[in-house]
């Protein structure tokens, strides 16, 4: 566990693992102590629940899943799953463990499996659904419920055992016994459901759920013998005859116990039957009720599973008051502080890039498209300065031989081109792994046939990685389209990049000189006003481009990590348990990304200064040209200065589509690498997966025999539940769930010949003088060892001078 942790802290992290040294070495020290907790000693509960607890903690700093290879499963949930496991399995050894022939020591077996139900109730309703991976085979919902049922059923049969030893009413104790039969039953129906219960244990809890029908029956007609009801006390008798009986069916799955409590409870039955039926008969002459109208036994339920605070509320077992109840890894970020942190770096990239600067940069860029149609400020520059070079174009000139102009171009895109290849060779191998791993997979599927391969298929079983292959492949489709249009931009404006780069003489030769004309008031006039309105375009452009360098400054200082921290600490003070998701800080991100409307609202004052703007501009353009209408003086120079005035623009433009393609192509090698790393751990995990499922299948055909063999067993006592159209009386069936349900009638008793008096029958065997092993000479004569007497619990005494048949011949 700790070397799990400790790479996930080093990896994903700011702070150093030696941190948090101790923290290693405890939860190392706890999960030992744990695993280890095998004997039932109550001293080993402390171990599981503080172990629990630590994990449950440490969910809130960690993801739950810290697998960083295919082998591994460092997964939080699934620990805590097989500790709190362990927890259940020690509460049932704990309570096995106690001599429950005493009150106390019902008690306490009775609270232990509760405790160990809850647990269980937990597992299945917390953890499991948070596993975020397959659960464990034999942690299926089925076998959770047949385990949590057959917990339940046993500290039920507690209650009943401490009602039955201290001679509570008959009644009572009856609607006890209908509780434990009905939870004995759901334990047996949801076993049948499950593949990890054995058909043993299925043929056990039935045994188990007909015994106690047949104790409810019983305790129901002595009931029914103090309220004078003798034909209802016959007919309850009689069912509980049928019920021991069935039970006894199950007599080579139960241990012996269990069988010398069903045959004293036979003894019992039988005997007080064939007295009532005589009583009956010759003296009260009441109607025997037919089973569909027995009055449905009322359930008296006493067990229900409760979840130790430890485990409900883990903080409990994390008081501080010592250093093993020190909560570990307090001093280390929440993951889910990195996570939110990251969902507000984002949030606040795309509102300042797609919001602010996007928009002036688009306000730019129409503002220099309608400069360009209308061929400004070329035409001024030719008529105001017919020969030379004007100031604008040598500053132009200068900055593009500093950044080494063609050259840096060429470069960048040389370096881009590296970049996409990489990118693109690390997605196609992981294309290429899917690709493999699916042949294999079909190949598998072909050998085998769906009916025993029956893994997912591997779109199936790797969908999110299948999504990825084609949002990738888009981002490399899309990014290839962009790469294209760089290149042409390029091409268009090359030759004038190569112009400006060059020297001042190039310059001069590529621009041709024009005479000088005299320029009359009205095109002097014109002109100052277009050279105003330029000026102010110029304004304009370093102000925005201040502006974006100031947001950039804002967005690089505005670190969001200490008032997360603050806010995370108040929710760690006052709700301690509860896990920290990003989702709690969303008002935090509101209120933090309101500092940007100013910025918002200055992208708007800024369209509406352009807009006037290129009014102006248009409107002093009509009037210069209208000045110098018939005058094409200055026509070529015009066109030279605007020619390389748009190349400079567009050369600024290709460097911005570059660092934009770089930055791109470097944001998207981790993506592609996490795919690929997730396409090899997945193949991995499947070529893994397969060899298991190779040898499975080579071992079910070496035990075909007794495989088929346990699933006929087991498909029957399916169909027993599933198709069962009238379940076993209502007395011995927990009423389900729909309000309108009637009560279900109990089964039809069999009652047995009676045999004439002075004549032997073969079915009875031979009986020797003296009374048959628990069954009374005369009424009032106890039955020793039978839990099912009142006077139980007794010792097993054999009546003096009479031969047990049960004992054998002893000599000497």
């Amino acid at each position: 566990m700790s070397a799990a942790i400790k790479q996930y802290i080093s990896t994903k992290y700011d702070q150093h693992p030696d941190m948090f040294k101790k923290d290693l070495e405890a939860i190392d020290h706890m999960r030992t102590n744990a695993v280890n907790s095998l004997e039932a000693h109550v001293s080993g509960i402390p171990k599981l629940t503080l172990y629990a607890a630590q994990l449950v903690w440490i969910g809130g700093k960690f993801p739950i899943d810290l697998t960083t290879h295919a082998e591994s499963q460092n997964n939080l949930r699934f620990e805590l799953t097989n500790i709190l496991f362990n927890l259940a399995a020690l509460y049932t050894q704990l309570a096995v463990s106690l001599n429950r022939s005493t009150g106390d020591g019902l008690k306490s077996a009775c609270n232990y499996f509760c405790q160990a139900a809850g647990v269980i109730s937990h597992i299945k309703n917390n953890v499991i659904p948070d596993l975020r991976t397959t659960p464990p085979e034999d942690m299926d919902t089925m076998t959770l419920e047949s385990i949590q049922q057959l917990l339940l059923a046993q500290a039920q049969e507690c209650f009943w055992s401490k009602a039955v030893k201290d001679g509570l009413k008959d009644s009572l104790i009856a609607r006890l016994a209908a509780k434990v039969c009905d939870l004995y039953d759901q334990a047996a129906e949801y076993g049948t459901k499950s593949d990890i219960i054995s058909t043993e244990w299925i043929h056990h809890m039935t045994a188990k759920h007909n015994h106690f029908a047949a104790a409810a029956q019983y305790r129901a007609s002595l009931d029914c013998l103090d309220k004078q009801k003798y034909g209802e006390e016959v007919a309850r008798l009689r069912d509980s005859l049928v019920c021991v009986n069935e039970a006894l069916k199950e007599s080579r799955w139960i241990n012996k116990t269990v069988l010398g409590d069903l045959n004293g409870l036979k003894a019992r039955v039988t005997e007080d039957l064939k007295r009532a039926e005589k009583d009956n008969d010759v003296i009260y002459l009441n109607i025997v009720p037919p089973k569909a109208e027995l009055k449905t036994l009322d359930r008296a339920g006493m067990a229900t599973a409760r979840v130790p605070q430890e485990i409900s509320d883990p903080y409990t077992a994390l008081d501080g008051k010592s250093s093993l109840t020190q909560p570990l890894f307090a001093r280390l970020v929440p993951y889910a502080v990195h996570v939110a942190v990251s969902i507000y770096d984002e949030r606040k990239e795309r509102l300042v890039n797609n919001q602010i600067i996007d928009e002036l940069e688009g306000l730019t860029t129409k503002l220099r498209d309608l400069l360009q149609s209308l061929n400004l400020p070329g035409s001024l520059q030719a008529l105001e300065k017919p020969l030379g070079l004007p100031p604008s174009l040598h500053t132009h000139a200068e900055e593009i031989r500093q950044q080494d102009g063609l050259h840096k171009l060429r470069r960048s895109m040389h370096e881009i081109t590296k970049l996409k290849a990489n990118d693109a060779a690390m997605y196609q191998e992981g294309v290429d792994l899917l690709k493999t791993e699916a042949a294999e997979d079909e190949r598998a599927r072909s050998k085998h046939g769906t009916d025993r391969w029956t893994r997912p298929p591997s779109r199936q079983a790797a969908e999110k990685l299948y999504v990825q292959v084609d949002e990738i492949d888009g981002y490399l489709k899309s990014a290839a389209s962009s790469d294209e249009l760089v290149k042409n931009k390029l091409k268009e404006c090359e030759s004038a990049i190569h112009v400006l780069e060059g020297t001042d003489r190039d310059l001069e030769a590529y621009v041709p000189s024009s005479r000088r004309t005299a320029l009359t008031p009205n095109v002097e006039r014109a002109a100052d006003n277009l050279r105003s309105a330029l000026s102010d375009v110029s304004k304009l452009e370093h102000r925005r481009k201040r502006k974006v360098q100031e947001l950039r400054e804002k967005v690089k200082y505005d670190d969001i990590n200490s008032a997360i921290l603050a806010e995370t600490a108040r929710l760690e003070r006052d709700y301690p348990m509860q896990k920290i998701e990003p989702a709690q800080f969303e008002n935090l991100f509101e209120d933090r990304l309101e500092q940007y409307d100013v910025d918002k609202e200055m992208v708007s004052q800024e369209r509406e200064s352009q807009s006037q703007l290129v009014t102006r501009i248009q409107e002093a353009n009509a009037a210069f040209t209208k000045a110098r209408t018939g005058d094409s003086s200055t026509k070529e120079r015009a066109q030279a200065l605007q020619r390389l005035e748009n190349a400079y623009f567009k050369y600024k433009e290709i460097v911005s589509n570059l660092n934009t393609g770089r930055k791109f192509y470097n944001d998207l090698a981790p993506i592609v690498t996490r795919f690929t790393d997730g396409c090899r751990d997945f193949a991995y995990q499947r070529r893994v997966e397969a060899g298991q499922m190779e040898t499975d299948l080579s071992t079910a055909l070496s035990n075909l025999s007794l495989n088929i063999q346990d699933q006929k067993e087991r498909h029957t006592l399916r169909s027993h539940y599933a198709q069962q159209q009238q379940p076993p009386p209502p007395q011995q069936q927990q009423q389900k769930p729909p309000p309108s349900a009637e009560p279900l009638a109990a089964p039809t008793p069999t009652r047995a010949p009676q045999p004439e008096p002075g004549i032997w029958n073969p079915t009875h065997g031979i009986k020797f003088g003296g009374a048959t092993p628990g069954v009374p000479s005369q009424q009032g004569q106890q039955y020793p060892g039978n839990v099912h007497h009142p006077a139980y619990p007794n010792a097993n005494v054999r009546a003096p001078g009479q031969w047990d048949v049960s004992h054998g011949v002893r000599f000497g």
